[in-house]
């Protein structure tokens, strides 16, 4: 009897964990259905990705005027957002894709099973996602401070701005940002892994089986962090706006008097307005994904919540080059310039 009772305890064991999952599944829209259509938007948006940052940089380093501290620190910003487009949602698409053309649930658990015992690749997926996350808040941050030299000290700006010190900031941010990422998995002791989560639909941290909650509090030092610095960039850009304001206020004026020597020209004031954008973009697409953080800290399950978290995170990879075409007049001449040499090429006689 006590064979029987333990056997029927295994089976409603098993029983209440499949509806648990088939809920989170059904909660997650993972039938078939959903899954196509989720696999059409990752590869829009991983096609979306690519062509934006690919003309971004196109125009960048092939621009004198983008040869500048701004230029650099923008560049490093698209090579962040270009990773995420070769490397994080095309993984995804390669995992959404394989269950379709699996022909049983157990070879897809034998695919899972093999991924891990040998060599998971969302052990290099996940944090890719998290330090290009990590470089982008930083360099946004390092571009506000940028435009605030060159707003508040214009006269020092060429002597405190340099080639050399923004390369090597540059640098700093890639190496600290990916150390960060790599926290969670270096410092638990083998009490947080990287996992394909089947609700958002990416590679993300997870607590390994038996592992204390007091771990899983590591990972709320992402968006502590991530916060900071967005809190700084947001002070340090509305500081740099109104006094912006203030001037082309006095200079409205004093109009048609002797008026005050020119202090900002057009493209700082474009440019200032521009990193707002960026700051107020970014900060917008990070929120969620703080929020599911904090809350999964805290215990809370958010599946459908966690797809819209990362992929609304994501999406913000492609914004950048429609807010430059919006703001930047140059790159918006520079785009131009771009595709009209791409229409020439294509139009070119083959020998």
């Amino acid at each position: 009897m006590s064979g029987i009772r333990a056997g029927d305890q295994v089976d409603l064991k098993d029983r209440m964990l499949a509806e648990l999952n088939q809920t989170n599944c059904s909660a997650c829209c993972c039938s078939s259905e959903n899954r196509i259509l989720s696999v059409i938007f990752m590869i829009t948006l991983s096609l979306a990705i690519l062509l934006g940052n690919c003309i971004i940089l196109a125009v960048f380093l092939g621009t004198k005027h983008y040869r500048t501290a701004q230029g650099y620190l923008k560049t490093s910003l698209a090579v962040a957002d270009l990773a995420l487009g070769i490397l994080v949602v095309p993984f995804s698409v390669y995992r959404e894709i394989t269950p379709l053309f699996l022909e049983s649930p157990s070879q897809e658990g034998a695919h899972d099973g093999m991924l891990f015992y040998s060599w998971h690749p969302c052990y290099l997926v996940g944090p890719v996602f998290a330090g290009c996350t990590l470089v982008s808040i930083s360099t946004i941050f390092l571009l506000a401070i940028e435009r605030s030299v060159a707003i508040f000290k214009p006269l020092h700006k060429e002597v405190v701005i340099t080639r050399k010190r923004t390369l090597l900031l540059i640098l700093l941010s890639w190496l600290s940002s990916f150390f960060l990422a790599m926290i969670p998995i270096i410092f638990s002791q083998g009490g947080i892994v990287v996992e394909y989560n089947d609700c958002s639909r990416m590679c993300n941290y997870a607590p390994a089986p038996a592992s204390s909650a007091r771990v899983w509090q590591i990972l709320l030092l992402f968006p502590a962090f991530d916060f900071s610095l967005l809190g700084a960039t947001l002070i340090i850009n509305a500081l740099s706006l109104t006094s912006i304001h203030q001037y082309t206020r006095r200079r409205k004026l004093l109009s048609g008097t002797d008026q005050e020597p020119l202090k900002f020209s057009f493209s700082d004031i474009k440019a200032a307005k521009t990193i707002g954008a960026l700051t107020v973009a970014f900060t917008v697409s990070f929120t969620p994904i703080a929020v599911f953080v904090v809350g999964n800290v805290l215990g809370y399950q958010w599946c459908t919540f966690s797809f819209f978290a990362f992929w609304v995170l994501a999406s913000n990879s492609c914004c950048n080059v429609i807010i430059y075409s919006v703001c930047d007049q140059r790159f918006r001449e520079g785009a131009r310039q771009l595709f009209k040499s791409v229409q020439c090429y294509c139009k070119r006689p083959s020998r």
